[in-house]
């Protein structure tokens, strides 16, 4: 059906954001210049950020830096927050394909899933994070259908909590920032095959050429093509990724660096099977893990996406830069699943549903911020004010259909399927976003940082009903507090405590016709940081030690007296301790941990039955641990061992998921100009199960599989 969208997207914001952010940065300005002229005695230095600067930070385990607590590096001995990283390298070492094994090392992170279904599912301190995935600090469209290719990222950084001073409208757990790979100004060229288990095969490149004498102008181009089946029967996924980038030399004070994505992908959905005969007993027998729930006829996603933007920045004085991320993007396509409802009585036949979706979305997003170091009042500042605006449409087509039950234990396939020709919802929706913030990091002393920040925002979203015919204007505002303050009690060691908000706006309408209201989130957080270059242990160590109060209110719950319509009296309160570890060590080690103790409970349902019941899919304790040796006997040749115990957890009332423990290895050898690698994931074979996504579908993890990659360098 076709739909046509505004060609102008941030046109129509209201003028006063784009003056109050001007007003505020000139002053910002004028106070960093002044500051910079009467200061007799220099501010201590502070790392130069460089947009498309030869990082490091995609290397180790043990990083001592992150950009996304202040969109800018800071040192995260210094962030009142907790914040994790994931190397390029540790992505490498562990043959990550996609996010979730990304995650499955980040204390906090649960290692959840909702079948192989294709997308990036993400829980964070025991709530959904699945739609505050950014990439590059800019929030994506239609995160639920996103899947990011982590071969074009140098690292995932995961800021847990209410974030919202920062980055706006995001769930309160936390948000995962992935940054981009981007020009170097070496050269660097890699092609690379990989293959393995379940018809696992992979092409795949990296290059970067170097166009000027100094290497500031540069291009680099990522590609991958990716093709596998899957254990259960029937199933597979066909990858399809291009990321071009270049960055322009404009002198000494501006870097630019212009980025672009495009992905295809193809893939037949896959949510689970019933928990009678997995988890729960069935009269019948046992259900095969390779079963297929769904019609191989009926059931295939194909999902295009696009992206094209930049990151600049202009350092007007070494105390004074500008930056402005800007990204548009659109995601289009189809997706059609079959899905279960009840299991019949006999504990045999499955009801199923289907689902036809078709969807356009697309989204404008900038984030312009002006960064000054300062010193006032008899302290140090790194203050950075912004402005950030999106404005995005979309369009979501759902016709509910029919199909016939499927017998669990004979199945037939090829049953007709029976579509009404009237859709069953279509609401296209234009969204309009802008948020004006600042935060100021204060050094005042030897040994103590403050970090305060505050942000105003203001959405409206303009709603189409075509079915049954109602617009609606939905406008929603929130101001929003961050705080919190380090103390480095000793050399390497630090201590903190902080408070952050989050708000997230709820779309749709009362039974009395009024507007649901934003959730909003807040959390307590106190702990311990360590980094130090330990000389006793000959290398890197990063440690951190988190205690956590977070508080999510006006949950969305169903209206007893009014079905089909919502009411907001629902709270639901995670506590928790993280624990993270990392270690870069000269003797071959290298090293990386954690451990999460993670308590969630219902606090407030008008479902009285599950209140004060915990969460689904938050495991009480989770512990994961990855670490590679370098043979010294043969340093070409590095070994890796690691894995992961999660305790029981509940899948969806009424079962729970068992408490599972596996292991993953891996070897590689580095030539000298090649890298060959083999990994072994669920080494043992471990039968277990690690999501669930309704009350009639338990997801069962995959089996034992096994890799072969060989990367060319040239």
């Amino acid at each position: 059906m076709p739909y046509s969208f505004n060609p102008h997207p941030l046109a129509t914001l209201p003028g006063r954001w784009a003056q109050a952010a001007l007003a505020l940065c000139l002053a910002q300005a004028t106070l960093a210049q002044t500051a910079d002229e009467a200061a007799s005695t220099p501010a201590p230095p502070l790392p130069e950020v460089r947009v498309n600067a030869d990082a490091e930070k995609d290397r180790g385990f043990a990083p001592v830096d992150a950009q996304t607590a202040g969109k800018a590096p800071m040192r995260r001995l210094e962030t009142p927050q907790s914040v994790s990283v994931v190397t390029r390298e540790q992505m490498e070492s562990r043959q990550i394909t996609n996010l979730q094994q990304a995650l499955q090392t980040v204390a906090g992170v649960s290692p959840v899933t909702y079948g192989r279904r294709g997308l990036d599912d993400v829980h964070i301190r025991g709530f959904l994070a699945t739609e505050s995935i950014l990439v590059d600090g800019l929030v994506q469209s239609a995160g639920v259908w996103a899947r990011l290719r982590p071969y074009g990222y140098e690292r995932f950084e995961v800021l847990k909590g209410a974030a919202s001073v920062l980055y706006g409208q995001v769930q309160p757990g936390g948000i995962v920032n992935a940054v981009s790979k981007r020009p170097r100004k070496e050269a660097l060229n890699e092609a690379g095959i990989e293959l393995g288990s379940f018809g696992l095969r992979t092409l795949q490149a990296d290059l970067n050429r170097p166009l000027s004498a100094s290497g500031r102008t540069a291009l680099r181009i990522n590609a991958q093509v990716s093709d596998s089946d899957d254990p259960t029967h029937f199933v597979y996924r066909k990858d399809r990724w291009f990321a071009p980038s270049l960055s322009i030399d404009l002198g000494p004070r501006t870097d630019l660096v212009l980025l672009a994505t495009y992905s295809h992908s193809k893939w037949l959905f896959q949510q689970g099977i019933s928990p009678y005969g997995t988890v729960l007993p069935n009269p019948n027998g046992r259900l095969p893990r390779t079963l297929f729930g769904g019609d191989p006829g009926f059931g295939t996603y194909d999902v295009e996406n696009s992206s094209l933007g930049y990151a600049l920045e202009h350092r007007f004085a070494p105390a004074l830069t500008l930056r402005q991320n800007l990204r548009y993007e659109n995601k289009g396509g189809t997706g059609q699943f079959v899905y279960n409802r009840t299991l019949e009585p006999n504990r045999r036949w499955q009801n199923r549903g289907v689902s036809l979706q078709a969807m356009d979305y697309d989204i404008l997003a900038t984030d312009t911020s002006l960064l000054s170091r300062f010193a006032a009042l008899g302290a140090q500042h790194r203050l950075v004010t912004g402005l950030d605006l999106r404005r995005g449409h979309s369009r979501m087509i759902r016709r509910s259909c029919k199909i016939g039950a499927l017998d669990l234990f004979a199945p037939r396939y090829g049953m007709e399927v029976s579509c009404p020709a009237a859709p069953s919802s279509d609401a296209p929706s234009r969204l309009t976003v802008a948020g004006l913030y600042a935060q100021d990091q204060i050094r005042f002393g030897p040994n103590w940082t403050a970090l305060l920040g505050l942000r105003r925002d203001s959405s409206t979203n303009h709603i189409d009903n075509r079915v049954s015919g109602v617009r609606t204007r939905q406008r929603d505002g929130a101001t929003t507090l961050s705080a919190g303050l380090v103390h480095a009690f000793r050399p390497g060691w630090a201590a903190y405590a902080s408070y952050g908000e989050s708000f997230l706006p709820v779309g749709g309408l009362t039974f009395g016709g009024t507007p649901l209201v934003p959730e909003t989130g807040e959390q307590w957080e106190a702990g311990l940081k360590y980094e130090s270059f330990d000389e006793a242990l000959g290398g890197q160590v990063t440690g951190a030690l988190a205690l956590f109060d977070l508080v999510r209110q006006n949950v969305r719950t169903t209206d007893r007296e009014h079905p089909g319509f919502s009411v907001q009296t629902g709270e639901q309160r995670a506590r928790g301790l993280e624990l993270e570890i990392g270690a870069d060590l000269r003797s071959g080690w290298k090293l990386t941990g954690a451990y999460s103790w993670t308590q969630t409970k219902v606090t407030r349902d008008n479902n009285a039955a599950i209140v004060g019941r915990p969460l689904n899919l938050t495991p009480r304790h989770t512990l994961a641990t990855w670490a590679t040796y370098q043979l010294p006997q043969s340093p070409r040749t590095t070994l890796g061992l690691g894995g992961r115990c999660v305790s029981e957890q509940i899948g969806a009332h009424p079962f729970t998921l068992p408490a599972y423990c596996v292991a993953d290895a891996s070897v590689r050898y580095q030539g000298p100009s090649y890298r060959v690698t083999a990994g072994v994931r669920n080494l043992f074979n471990r039968a277990y199960y690690d999501g669930a996504i309704t009350a009639n579908v338990v997801s069962p993890a995959a089996p034992r599989s096994l890799s072969l990659g060989l990367t060319y360098f040239f």
